[in-house]
């Protein structure tokens, strides 16, 4: 099982191009989803939840501000990191089989929530454990998944109806794909590359890169 697990975290790539769009069985998806749900939270708050999107009509509208923050984004680069850009798909909305949007409630568990007076971002980073958790489940699973990162809060709030003082985090496609990526698309298409571990490794205090 720990071998299963570390191939799953190694194995994880943010899918675009590789979806198939076939069905996903609904106990796979409940296993998924349960596994999303069993994240730790601060307080036990579990400020998460999870809409399920498959209406082509709201997956359009979000695919259409997505390119429209995609050209946003591209008229701010030097023409070398423009042209890098152009060879990157930055979304499966359209080709993947489901979308998950998940959101975070900081009012779950107010207004004495164990763990979070001193961190106010505890919430958030629950949240991000239990995206987490559903990709890594996802993966052992055998399907993709593409956090979709171009789009603004309020156009996503607006166009689920996620009420006010409730944050959406992430907008997750889900579903079969033809296979995983052995290299993550940015680097294989030249954006960045990984830094090693050591590189990101400290002892007892911050390490700058003179010392």
């Amino acid at each position: 099982m720990i071998t299963d697990l570390y191939e799953a975290i190694h194995r994880r790539r943010d899918v675009r191009a590789q979806f198939t769009g076939a069905a996903i069985p609904a106990e796979t998806l409940n296993r998924i989803l349960a596994a999303a749900h069993a994240a730790p939270s601060v307080g036990l708050t579990q400020p998460w939840d999870f809409v399920l999107i498959s209406d082509e009509t709201v997956k359009n509208d979000f695919h259409r501000h997505v390119q429209q923050e995609r050209k946003a984004f591209d008229a701010t680069l030097d023409p070398a990191a423009a042209e890098r850009f152009a060879r990157i798909k930055i979304d499966g909305i359209l080709e993947s089989t489901l979308s998950v949007a998940v959101t975070y409630d900081p009012g779950r568990g107010s207004p004495a929530v164990l763990g979070r007076h001193a961190i106010a971002d505890a919430g958030l980073y629950s949240v991000c454990l239990a995206i987490q958790n559903l990709w890594l489940a996802a993966t052992a699973e055998g399907l993709g998944v593409g956090w979709v990162s171009f789009y603004r809060e309020e156009f996503l709030g607006e166009l689920l109806g996620v009420p006010a003082g409730i944050r959406p985090v992430a907008w997750l496609c889900l579903g079969p794909v033809t296979h995983l990526e052995q290299t993550p698309d940015l680097e294989r298409h030249g954006w960045r590359t990984r830094r090693p571990l050591a590189a990101a490794l400290h002892r007892d205090r911050w390490r700058s890169g003179t010392e």
